[in-house]
């Protein structure tokens, strides 16, 4: 079955994006499909709650009193509002780190407000305004914690990483050496993985959370009780899991990835867009959990913006829309 997220201006189709969706159950049976199911692609942020699911299993969290909220950060590629930054640096503080020490790069906030308010006050952004900064705090603390050195942190030898790469073969069911793996955005690896894979990592990620297994619980918990940490305001991992009030937790990769976990249905959800066009991956994620039954109308109707969005010229002016059309293959 084919999916496909058009962009129209006016009465014309401009542009159309390609993507692949895999819908997997815990088990790792493919249960709807569309495109490739099996495409391989680099996962990027959306795996970023298994980066931090050492941080619950292995005792750091509690051991350095960490928050909720600031655990929710760990998961999420946040818009540096003022809140984001203030939780990253409470992190550091917990692991007895220095800004200067994370390894990502700085980057203009996501969130326009806070990009004007530094421009505002001529301040430069800095490694804390990354969207990456709360993951690799996180990791900086569960290093602390383990009592192993902070420098090279980001490295493949390092122990955080071996930690991280673990995890990944036990949430994916993928052995590490056929993990392939290469340098993300902000400097730490990223692993390239099925579709099938990605997905069936969210729906044992949903299941365990549902059973009460301690790390997956507080993990899921920390994502739709504090998801303005995941993302920000006016960003889609935040609305949706708002508008979903627990039932869905969701993470948003670069490049055109998106991934979904449902407890109650015990099903993963993992789509790329094959141009990588997050513009495309925002309502083709809607779309499928609607197909789904996994979102209502009136769901829908409260992230319009993201679900049915509109193009508009420099203006705001309303001069077209983008329209997804995604037809998912049952597998029985």
């Amino acid at each position: 079955m084919s999916a496909i997220v058009e962009v129209w201006r006016g009465p014309r189709v401009e542009s159309r994006h390609e993507l692949s969706v895999a819908v997997v159950d815990a088990t790792g049976r493919l249960r709807a499909s569309a495109g490739d199911p099996g495409l391989v692609a680099f996962a990027r942020s959306s795996v970023k709650p298994f980066q931090a699911m050492p941080l619950v299993e292995d005792g750091a969290a509690d051991r350095c009193g960490l928050e909720p909220a600031e655990l929710a950060l760990a998961c999420g590629s946040h818009s540096a509002e003022s809140r984001h930054v203030e939780a990253a640096r409470a992190i550091l503080r917990r692991a007895e780190a220095k800004e200067e020490m994370l390894v990502c790069g700085p980057h203009v906030p996501m969130s326009s407000t806070a990009a004007k308010t530094l421009m505002a006050r001529g301040v430069a952004p800095s490694r804390i305004h990354n969207n990456c900064s709360g993951k690799h705090a996180g990791m900086m603390l569960l290093a602390h914690a383990h009592g192993w050195p902070l420098a090279g942190y980001e490295r493949p030898e390092h122990p955080v990483q071996e930690r991280v790469l673990h995890e990944m073969e036990r949430w994916t069911e993928v052995a590490g050496d056929e993990i392939e793996t290469a340098i993300d955005g902000c400097g730490l690896p990223t692993f390239a993985l099925p579709l099938t894979a990605l997905a069936g990592a969210f729906a044992r990620l949903a299941r365990a959370a549902r059973r009460g297994e301690r790390g997956p619980a507080r993990i899921v918990a920390a994502m739709v009780d504090y998801p303005e940490y995941v993302a920000g305001t006016g960003r889609m991992c935040t609305g949706l899991m708002r508008a979903a009030e627990g039932r869905i937790f969701c993470k948003v990769g670069a490049e055109g990835v998106y991934c979904a976990g449902v407890p109650g249905a015990e099903l993963g959800i993992a789509l790329k867009v094959h141009d990588g066009a997050t513009r495309a991956s925002e309502p083709a994620l809607l779309a499928v959990l609607a197909a789904l039954n996994l979102l209502s109308e009136e769901e829908l109707d409260t992230l319009e913006p993201f679900a049915r969005p509109v193009v508009r010229n420099t203006r705001g002016d309303a001069v077209g829309a983008i329209r997804v059309e995604i037809q998912l293959e049952p597998v029985a």
